[in-house]
């Protein structure tokens, strides 16, 4: 009886041990697999603009389907916090950097630490200066500025005043559209009577601009807005100042609230850029540029130092007469949502 139970008790330990190994093997196998998934770190900026959380949504469902993980973070637009991140995607030893930078100076040396570790730096929309990036991806900015300057010469009034609402100084777009914007608008007799930056594209600087210049003149006949958002705090200025539908109001981004505004008429045009072309390339690039693949860009940006791979998309300007057929055709807002205020326009 001793000797059965001894080989009994032996039999169980082996076999105990050879389970043991076999989940060792599993836990092994699942730590390799995700050794071997192509890791990458995205930065945003933050989540104030409603656009940045549709990126992401399409960024991270490409990179997936590619075989990729994506650690997300966001730095709620502040700088130092986003050089953190970096850091840590840096110890983290992740395959690509993508960033959208807060300040398109400012984390220059920490992505150069970034590139001499051997991680690939992806400028997403907005250009990181001085940094000589693996490859910029973004919309032709100044087009966007030039579409904006089209809409207000062709409908303000000849030697109409006009205010400019430009996002903040350090994001590089905002120099790339404000120079596309000047090349129509110094060939027009259009008075520009108030010219502000927004501070890290806060809204309120939109509904501020407007009463500023509205002290100046009460003639104000077209603002630009850089973007949607500042866009409806500049139209809440001029419906407290009911002005509201009589001012010609441009902006950015395709906000749903935005072509809310167009069909109702108290916003004129706003700059659809397809954000889901945009994210979804890019993350077919940063699986590409980490795998070592050739991705074939042939146009270049200069970022102050170097000559970086430019992927530039077009945008599209959005008013009344074609918002049916590019946001809502092209699937990006519903019928319903776009003419919820307007019911009767459906009819």
């Amino acid at each position: 009886m001793r000797r059965k139970g001894a080989v009994l008790l032996i039999f169980i330990m082996v076999a105990f041990s050879m389970s043991g190994c076999k989940d060792g093997e599993k836990n092994t196998k699942e730590v390799d697999d995700k050794e071997q998934k192509i890791q990458i770190g995205l930065s945003f900026d933050s989540f104030v603009i409603e656009r940045w959380q549709r990126d992401r949504e399409v960024f991270v469902f490409t990179a997936k389907e590619l075989g990729a993980e994506v650690n997300v973070q966001n730095a709620n637009g502040d700088i130092n916090k986003q050089k953190s991140q970096i850091e840590y995607f840096i110890d983290k030893k992740v395959d690509v950097i993508v960033l959208i930078a807060v300040d398109s100076e400012a984390c220059a040396d920490v992505l150069k630490k970034a590139k001499e570790e051997g991680i690939i730096v992806i400028a997403y929309d907005r250009l990181v200066r001085n940094t000589n990036a693996d490859l910029y991806i973004s919309f032709d900015n100044e087009e966007v500025g030039r579409l904006m300057a089209n809409t207000l010469v062709k409908d303000v009034p000849s030697q109409g005043n006009i205010i400019t609402i430009f996002g903040p100084t350090s994001d590089h777009n905002v120099q790339l559209v404000e120079k596309g914007f000047n090349e129509v608008i110094e060939d027009s007799d259009l008075n520009i009577i108030n010219s502000v930056y927004a501070k890290g594209w806060l809204a309120e600087e939109g509904y501020r601009a407007v009463n500023a210049a509205l002290s100046i003149t009460e003639q104000i006949d077209g603002v630009l807005c850089g973007n949607d958002n500042l866009a409806s705090q500049a139209v809440k200025a001029l419906s407290e100042n009911r002005m509201a539908g009589e001012v010609i109001v441009t902006g950015q981004d395709a906000e749903l609230a935005a072509c809310q505004r167009i069909v109702e008429g108290t916003q004129t045009m706003t700059v659809f850029k397809p954000v889901d072309k945009l994210a979804k390339s890019a993350a077919e690039y940063a699986v590409k540029l980490a795998k070592g693949e050739d991705i074939d860009v042939k146009e270049t940006i200069n970022d102050g130092s170097y000559e970086v791979p430019y992927v530039k998309l077009e945008p599209i300007a959005v008013t009344k007469e074609n918002i049916d057929e590019v946001i809502i055709g092209g699937g990006f807002h519903y019928e319903e949502d776009v003419y919820l205020n307007v019911p009767e326009a459906l009819e």
